[in-house]
């Protein structure tokens, strides 16, 4: 009997802000989702708690696929599709962004040959997918080629890389359509006070008091905490409802954020959920969408926040600090853009095999 032929795919294996994935040329996959989809669970290796018949990592901020292809939009280079793959279950999960895992997108696609180098920096236009939001890459591209060394440190990130430079353009009411999904500043579910906002990603800010936590818990004593996490999900179940997005139970959005005073000079302290574990670090569209709620008046975040410098929002999470810049073009929440650096880094190139 002879055997079948495993299929071979070109793939690179990244690593973006704090997030590490698989990226693939969509002419590379299928075009019909299913079948896609299919092949992306084969790849990661999902179904299983360590993804060990495949290249996922066995964590949530491991088991990330990028998609990329050029764009036809006259706005933007290129387009990226983002998936995350579920580990246990066989979910692959197109709704959300990911921002972290977008810091390396540029540098791919320069690698790519998708979008030409244009001196020292290459600023890549890339359309997300998921949000149909556009976002600004600024690479470091010293001597004709994509330079992943240099001095830039973020939290949760061991040593240092190049600095990635990531604006985005139009990330309010990314799934909504609002900044405010509900109208309001403040909403009780649960009998908690909480604010919806969509900015970059859809998010339900929760004062940590309110649910009798300090907000200065480590991931392990949040997790274990078994009342409370069952709490959580039945508040963040209960917010998509409102904030439109339907039925959120097998969806990763929207994401709950523990809210409390920051304690080492930042703006804001957080813990933040993706949504059933707790992040070491924070995700770039979260941070946004929290450096959004520190100026929207009555929010929950505003308690907190005394005076906000829009240039220089400093969030702290569990391992350290993130900086976010707000810039207002006009009056309207549309036309509020957001921009960090970040550091990204190619680990492997080469080709995944799959049944």
């Amino acid at each position: 009997m002879t055997g079948k032929q495993m299929k071979k795919i070109p793939c690179t294996l990244m690593r973006g802000g704090t997030s590490k994935g698989v990226f693939l040329l969509a002419d590379s996959l299928p075009k019909d989702t299913q079948q896609r989809d299919e092949l992306i669970l084969a790849i990661m290796g999902s179904g299983h708690a360590l993804q060990i018949d495949g290249i996922g990592g066995g964590s949530p901020q491991t088991s990330k696929v990028a998609i990329i292809s050029s764009s036809t939009h006259p706005d933007a280079d290129i387009d990226y599709l983002f998936a995350q793959v579920s580990i246990t279950e066989r979910i692959v999960d197109t709704a959300p962004n990911c921002g972290n895992i977008l810091c390396a997108v540029g540098s791919f696609a320069i690698e790519k040959g998708l979008v030409p180098i244009t001196g020292k920096t290459t600023t890549v236009r890339i359309r997300n997918v998921n949000t149909n939001t556009f976002v600004n890459s600024t690479v470091q591209t010293p001597d004709g080629h994509v330079d992943y060394d240099g001095d830039t440190e973020i939290a949760s990130v061991p040593g240092h890389a190049a600095a990635v430079a990531l604006t985005f353009l139009n990330a309010c009411g990314t799934k909504t359509g609002k900044l405010l999904p509900t109208g309001h500043a403040i909403d009780t579910i649960e009998g908690i006070d909480v604010s919806c906002i969509d900015m970059a990603m859809p998010v339900v800010l929760i004062d940590a008091p309110q649910l009798n936590k300090t907000g200065y818990e480590t991931a392990e004593q949040l997790e274990s905490d078994t009342e409370f996490m069952q709490k959580l999900e039945t508040i963040r179940i209960k917010a998509g409802a409102v904030m439109g997005l339907g039925d959120v139970s097998k969806k990763v959005i929207p994401k709950p954020i523990l809210i409390s005073p920051a304690i080492h000079g930042g703006t804001i302290n957080v813990r933040y959920f993706m949504p059933h574990k707790c992040h070491g670090a924070l995700a770039v569209t979260g941070a946004i969408a929290i450096a959004t709620s520190t100026i929207v008046p009555n929010s929950i975040t505003q308690q907190y926040v005394h005076s906000v410098d829009m240039k220089n929002i400093a969030i702290e999470h569990l391992s350290g600090k993130f900086d976010v810049s707000l810039n207002q073009q006009g009056n309207s929440p549309e036309e509020l853009q957001a921009s960090i650096i970040r550091t990204a880094r190619k680990l492997f190139e080469g080709d995944v095999y799959v049944p």
